[in-house]
């Protein structure tokens, strides 16, 4: 049976996105008493853009370019053996010593946890930080592991028949966040 998927609708626009991220960057400087030893990892591929965000964001607040690396988590998924296709691995590029500082996570969406735990793994694979936080623009609930974000730009409820779809600029061309909802 083929499932139809359709735009529920738009939850953040582009200023909403802006707004939460400014938010999240002062929780960031606060909570760490400033920013001198953290660094910010993008989990591709969302995750990315909104680390450098992020990174823009406390530039401007802190006055301290703030190191970011990308991180590709694609052989650390628990699904691998169960995709149907090839999966493409992507370069990790985290051009800085990681151990015993303070690495943010960054990723578009916080849902099952399964993603943070992949990227849990692979950062512990590259060194070892003084800590590990986790920073999402949306979390949606549903948690399949005991994983939760340090910081979130909105909490969405959702259902397990709804899609939550960032879109970023430099990526899709919109600036946006929707629900699209799974119809069968």
């Amino acid at each position: 049976m083929r499932k139809t998927i359709v735009d529920k609708t738009i939850i953040m626009d582009a200023q909403a996105i802006r707004r939460a991220l400014i938010r999240v960057a002062h929780e960031l400087a606060e909570k760490n008493r400033g920013v001198a030893n953290l660094v910010l990892v993008g989990i591709r591929t969302r995750g990315v853009p909104i680390a450098y965000s992020l990174a823009e964001e406390i530039k401007k607040i802190e006055g301290i370019e703030v190191p970011v690396g990308i991180l590709d988590i694609t052989l650390y998924r628990d699904d691998l053996s169960t995709l149907d296709y090839q999966p493409i691995v992507h370069e990790t590029q985290i051009p800085f010593d990681i151990n015993g500082k303070i690495v943010v996570l960054v990723d578009d969406v916080l849902f099952t946890g399964r993603t943070a735990r992949a990227a849990l793994d692979a950062i512990i694979d590259i060194g070892r930080p003084a800590a590990i936080q986790l920073a999402v623009l949306i979390d949606r609930g549903h948690r399949e592991l005991p994983i939760r974000a340090d910081y979130v730009g909105k909490n969405v409820p959702t259902s397990r028949k709804e899609i939550v779809s960032v879109q970023i600029n430099s990526i899709d061309g919109a600036e946006q966040v929707m629900i699209k909802e799974i119809i069968d």
